[in-house]
């Protein structure tokens, strides 16, 4: 009978916390590689002397017992889309969400990479598009397209861009506030609105179509054959909503905190639209579809993560007030202090997604509820917004939790473009001086197929690997990592990641475990921070 205490030929089991080196042989110094927890390994022989000979991330070497583990983790991963946002999500029962997809190609390269370039048919658990921002839908046209892809279900908030002038669909006066009076709450809605191709369709004069790129997309998603069910996701703050299948029966919880339905005088459930300023300005087109993003607070065990999408100030001012129970801003300062404390209940976390990519159009006081350790901004390089901004950054600081609040950013986890690595350009001027120096087409088509497949390796390797935030938790504590682009190499030591960890504090709330803090040695030979 096989022990079951060892790891043995052929099993799969995971990096040990918070990373596992990787040797050359066994028991030898010389390190090759260094794991990050929750690291996918394949033993290739059975353990031996607390030696297990391995296979990961396409390298065979050594690793010592004491640093595997047969537990799998909950992972996200937060993706260099460049500006804007995209994130994989795989629960330890090993489904996959995709929140957000950016506007590029650069969540599809990720996506590929980790998924055997979706050589066999691929099934994620779920696709969630937080709003009708470009820089957070557009992405998902090359996975809709992409054949072995299929989605059990997209969820969206419900508003859809439209060729009307206000351009959200039909809107309405009712208790002294403008609402959006048209909602795509299903898939039979939707159809409706696409059936009509005049609401998001248009003629140049040069008889050209102009689509409506968000009706577009969902209009491929609902023909693709490769989605099943394409709905509305939104709450109200007195009931609990959840996202299908992650309810409170499932180890991963995605609980539903935003977009807020109201109910209406006429009793129909609708949303608002919101100003360009809390409490001031004009309606707004822009900061109502994003002031409506999907809000979801995830849940695994002591662990909550809270992906935001593009909240405003306008927006945290409404849900702040809503789940306070107020009909107005507070009056005073008991009344905001209480907001704060109400607000908590429900947005405080440990970790999260900062809000519209680090703008300033942001609440002290949204930030003070949410009071979380560590924060992670997806943003670009090449854009006008300036995104973080500097005083954003300083908020998050001043109302994070713990000593040093950590912030992490994907702009700044990848420090240049892809061609910006010396044997990457070399590779590509070689074949570009093999394209000009062809003497005829049919090598010239030979040598530009080398060169695409070349930088499409190249793209694949730069998006999947640097930039991205790696957050890997069991429930109880967690890390955060980011590649490091050189590997960090002391002696025979060898670091890959630059590492954060985080534990429970003597309050049991997560907190980041700072290095230069002193190690208590307890009386059962367990350490304590």
């Amino acid at each position: 009978m096989p022990d079951e205490t060892l790891f043995l030929t052929d099993q799969i089991c995971y990096a040990g916390y918070p990373a596992a080196p990787l040797y050359a042989a066994r028991a030898s110094p010389k390190q090759i590689k260094q794991l990050l927890w929750g690291d996918w390994i394949k033993v290739v022989e059975d353990e031996s002397d607390g030696w297990v000979k391995v296979r990961v991330r396409g390298s065979d070497g050594w690793v010592p017992s004491k640093n595997l583990q047969r537990e799998r983790l909950l992972e996200i991963v937060f993706v260099d889309i460049g500006q804007g946002d995209g994130a994989l999500v795989v629960t330890p029962q090993d489904e996959a969400l995709v929140i957000d997809a950016g506007e590029g190609d650069n969540m599809f390269r990720f996506l590929r990479w980790r998924f055997g370039k979706f050589a066999r048919p691929f099934r994620f658990k779920a696709g969630v598009m937080t709003h009708p921002d470009m820089d957070h839908y557009k992405g998902f046209g090359p996975l809709l397209k992409e054949p072995n892809i299929e989605f059990e279900a997209l969820y969206h908030n419900g508003i859809m861009e439209d060729t009307s002038r206000e351009g959200l669909g039909a809107s309405l006066e009712i208790d002294g506030r403008r609402y959006i009076d048209e909602l795509m709450t299903d898939r039979a809605a939707l159809g409706v609105f696409l059936s009509d191709t005049s609401r998001w369709q248009t003629s140049t004069a040069a008889g050209r179509v102009s689509k409506k790129l968000y009706a577009s997309l969902l209009h491929t998603a609902t023909n693709a054959g490769r989605v099943g069910d394409i709905q509305m996701v939104a709450t109200q703050a007195e009931t609990p909503t959840f996202l299908p299948g992650f309810g409170l029966e499932n180890p991963v919880q995605l609980q539903v905190l935003g977009p807020l339905l109201e109910t209406c005088s006429d009793g129909v459930r609708r949303l608002r639209w919101f100003q360009e300023r809390a409490h001031g300005g004009s309606l707004n087109k822009g900061v109502t579809k994003n002031g409506h993003s999907v809000v979801l607070r995830l849940q695994y065990g002591a662990v909550s993560v809270l992906l935001g999408g593009d909240l405003n100030s306008s927006s945290e001012s409404f849900l702040m007030q809503q789940y306070a129970g107020l009909s107005q801003p507070p009056r005073n300062d008991d009344e905001r202090k209480e907001m704060i404390r109400k607000t908590g209940l429900k947005f405080a976390t440990d970790i999260a997604k900062c809000c519209h990519h680090g703008s300033a159009d942001f609440t002290d006081d949204f930030l003070t509820a949410v009071h979380s350790a560590a924060t992670v901004v997806s943003s670009g390089d090449q854009e006008s917004h300036a995104h973080p901004r500097s005083d954003t950054l300083g908020a998050i600081g001043v109302h994070g939790r713990g000593s040093r609040p950590l912030i992490f950013s994907t702009e700044l986890a990848r420090s240049g473009r892809e061609s910006a690595d010396p044997k990457a350009r070399l590779e590509l001027r070689a074949l570009q001086a093999k394209i000009d120096g062809a003497t005829t087409d049919e090598d010239r088509a030979k040598f530009r197929t080398q060169y695409n497949e070349a930088l499409d390796r190249i793209l694949d390797r730069f998006v999947a690997v640097y930039g991205a935030i790696n957050l890997r938790t069991n429930g109880e504590k967690a890390v955060l990592a980011y590649k490091l682009e050189a590997p960090r190499v002391i002696k025979q030591s060898v670091a890959n990641w630059d590492i954060y960890k985080m534990e429970p504090d003597a309050s049991q709330q997560l907190a980041y475990v700072r290095p230069d803090q002193p190690v208590r040695r307890q009386p059962s030979g367990e350490d304590e921070i």
